[in-house]
């Protein structure tokens, strides 16, 4: 099947005058996405064939909340352009359905751009981006207007996808390997880490170059180079790293969040079965979260079901494998299922401890029923004794002269004051028995047995 293969590169394939890089920072909090006249972001940008398959999934797709074409000179950076003006700007923030924002700026360089400063341009935008300014002005304060009055934060990831186009473009699919690695080396590493082809290879720090003659492939953690793809190509490229930035930035608010119930669970007092039911109301509630975080925040958007094409999916294999998402979410997912059995574990020793409390008091509850019974017979019989005409009582005195009757009144009321008493103090040794309704953790940590010296074989 040659034919079908090359009509598919040529499809796919495509060369650029101009060099192009979107510039990806996840943003902090929650931006819930609105209706907006800007519509889903398969209509912002074109995507060719892959149109199908995200019309099909756009409801989980990132919605965009701010879409403008900014004049390239309003943007300027903390230690100038090195050299590379601009020949259009996009702005764009997009929000997931869970609302976990991402800025997207969209650049496209208007001359020639050389490795080195590139190289330069994306260190600048990558570890002084807090200092990008729009206008005179912070760029994310710039935005606040146009997102309706919030200033957005930027948060910990970042990826800039670079599309190299011109004498790049041509230099990276035509030179050696020695001379592409070398170029590709200072992109990718942002020109912070010098490639020596005499040092041993290291995978881990590789940008894995694939080469497929008319395309060409490279990724680090931070960057990824992509040259000679069609523009629909690059579209869906971008699409896929969003979500993977977005999925990482879920991952990190997860497990601070799973330390933050963790803490909670710890230090909340535990004295009263309704501070108890409410902590376990709220961990049950944050846990409901971080499974649907996981779930349509991470697993969304870290398989090929949104564009199952080969070409977007070796390239969300590549950046997952290089940012450790699948990693990072089999650990909090693990995370979380612990967490959910502690919630379950204290909900159930909450209901024991209960049950016995109760079941303390309705046995003590039984035995002053039983006392009140028995002692009721004095009450009855001091009754008895006014009712008859026997010589104790004189008619002329009133049943209420306690001088005359005091001892009577002493022998019949006695024994129900012992017995209230009585049963006011066992009710108190009840609740005082209880104590703490569950047992504090204990921070006593156990003793770490000393390594054990390797055992010497016997010699022959």
């Amino acid at each position: 099947m040659p034919g079908a293969s090359t009509s598919a590169a040529v499809l796919d394939s495509g060369s650029r005058e101009r060099t192009r890089v979107l510039l990806l920072f996840s943003l902090t909090g929650r931006m819930r996405p609105r209706d907006t006249a800007l519509g889903a972001l398969v209509d912002r940008y074109d995507y060719g064939r892959f149109a199908s398959h995200l019309l099909t999934s756009q409801d989980v797709l990132p919605v965009p909340v701010l879409d403008e074409h900014v004049a390239p000179g309003r943007l300027r950076l903390p230690h100038g352009d090195h050299g590379l003006g601009l020949a259009s700007l996009r702005i764009l923030v997009v929000t997931t359905p869970r609302g976990d924002a991402t800025l997207v700026l969209d650049c496209v360089f208007a001359g020639e751009t050389s490795a080195g400063d590139l190289a330069a341009w994306l260190a600048t935008t990558c570890f002084d981006r807090e200092r990008i300014e729009l206008d005179d002005r912070p760029l994310l304060h710039a935005l606040a207007a146009p997102l309706g009055g919030r200033t957005p934060a930027l948060g910990q990831n970042v990826h800039q996808l670079v599309f190299p186009g011109g004498r790049l473009q041509r230099e990276l699919l035509g030179a050696d390997a020695a001379r592409r690695a070398v170029l590709l080396n200072e992109i990718v590493y942002r020109g912070r880490m010098p490639w020596n082809p005499a040092a041993p290879h290291d995978t881990s720090l590789a940008p894995h170059p694939r080469n497929h003659g008319l395309t060409l492939s490279a990724l680090g953690r931070g960057v990824s180079v992509q040259t000679g793809w069609a523009p629909h190509v690059e579209n869906g490229l971008a699409l896929v790293a969003i979500g993977m930035i977005s999925a990482l930035a879920v991952l990190q608010r997860t497990r601070l969040a799973a330390f933050a119930m963790m803490k909670a669970n710890e230090r909340t007092p535990a004295d009263s079965p309704t501070e108890i039911r409410s902590l376990i109301s709220r961990l049950s509630a944050g846990v409901n979260e971080l499974q649907l975080d996981l779930a349509f925040g991470v697993e969304a958007y870290v398989d090929s079901l949104l564009i199952p094409e080969m070409i977007t999916e070796a390239f969300q294999s590549s950046l997952g494998e290089a940012l450790g998402i699948r990693d990072s979410l089999e650990n909090s997912a693990r995370m979380v299922e612990r967490l959910t059995s502690v919630i379950s574990a204290r909900s159930a020793a909450l209901d024991a401890a209960l049950a016995e409390r109760d079941d303390r008091r309705d046995r003590t509850v039984s035995g002053l029923v039983a006392a009140a019974t028995l002692i009721a017979l004095p009450p009855t019989l001091l009754l008895a004794f006014f009712g008859v005409n026997g010589t104790n009582v004189d008619e002329h005195r009133s049943i209420l002269d306690l001088r005359a009757y005091g001892t009577a009144y002493a022998l019949a009321w006695l024994p129900f004051v012992a017995l209230v008493l009585t049963g006011w103090i066992l009710l108190r040794r009840v609740r005082a028995g209880s104590g703490r309704l569950l047992p504090a953790p204990d921070d006593d940590l156990a003793p770490v047995p000393p390594p054990r010296a390797p055992s010497r074989s016997p010699r022959p």
